[in-house]
């Protein structure tokens, strides 16, 4: 299943090995995890559990204190013996993929004072598989680079739009939960620039929230932010371009992941610094 390199994946696992994710949805939805197939497996038995959070070198589930698991894993010996923690992700073609990884007990503690549940930290005995190496390198690289490269600009044009896997440039925008049409220019982790119908002054720090459609996978992804700067475009009054900044806690995992791929692979002309694109010629603009 995994299509990185050996480099690129090696690069993951020194860079990335202690960083930790939390098992939110939204990280669930975009490692593609069931976790219906999650178990925790030792001396021949295995029980489901939860996962908790992971790193590259451990992770932590959450089993019942009155299962199997929690009276296997909390003997005084089991330290010493040998687990593997069952992961299973679903592939493009919506099949099972599943694997082990081997580890041992490190730490017991309840799971938020609860009298029933408890937390487990599982240390791997081993590096990882590189399915899991991929699927969170990924994630930890695109949340690094969303804070470290932040204002880069990526410029809109069909070469762009399809590295990108973006559908096309025309999407709605809602303003104060008004649909409107809109032409995308260029974007970036913390923002975009929109072309769209409207008067300055009553577009200008307004809440919204922007679709995009991606493919490979399709996807629609929506993006919440503020307009930061609008400016009407020279010889029409009806149309002005919207600078808007997103909701930093908020943007989408996925969204991160496109911007960071593409950044990776992409020429360093297709980057510009300016957040400022160039004024649009009345003749270049499309029908919104």
């Amino acid at each position: 299943m995994a299509t990185a390199t050996s480099q690129q994946l090696q690069y993951y696992y020194d860079h990335y090995r202690d960083s930790e994710i939390t098992f939110t949805k939204e990280v669930t939805r975009t490692l593609s995890i069931d976790l219906r197939q999650i178990y925790i497996k030792c001396n021949g038995n295995q029980w489901p559990c939860i996962i908790n959070s992971t790193s590259l070198i451990q992770c932590k589930i959450i089993v019942g204190v009155k299962g199997g698991a929690y009276a296997m894993l909390s003997n005084k010996d089991s330290d010493s013996v040998s687990v593997s923690v069952r992961f299973c992700f679903i592939n493009a073609d919506r099949q099972s993929v599943p694997f082990f990884v081997n580890g041992h007990v490190q730490d017991i503690k309840s799971y938020m004072n609860s009298q029933e549940l408890a937390i487990i930290t599982i240390a791997f005995t081993q590096r990882p598989p590189d399915d899991l190496i991929e699927k969170l390198g990924a994630i930890f690289d695109a949340n690094m680079n969303a804070e470290r490269r932040k204002e880069e600009r990526i410029v809109l044009n069909p070469g762009v739009k399809r590295k990108l896997g973006l559908e096309k440039e025309e999407t709605i925008v809602q303003v104060q939960g008004v649909p409107r049409h809109c032409i995308l220019r260029d974007l970036s982790f913390s923002g975009t620039k929109v072309i769209m119908m409207g008067i300055q002054k009553f577009i200008l720090n307004q809440p919204v929230t922007l679709q995009m459609r991606f493919e490979d996978p399709d996807e629609l992804i929506k993006l919440t932010g503020t307009i930061v700067n609008a400016e009407a475009i020279q010889g029409r009054k009806d149309i002005i371009t919207a600078a808007i900044k997103f909701d930093e806690v908020d943007v989408p995992i996925r969204y991160k992941i496109r911007v960071n791929n593409f950044l990776a692979n992409m020429k360093k002309s297709l980057l510009t610094p300016n957040p400022n694109a160039k004024p649009v010629a009345e003749a270049e603009l499309p029908e919104i």
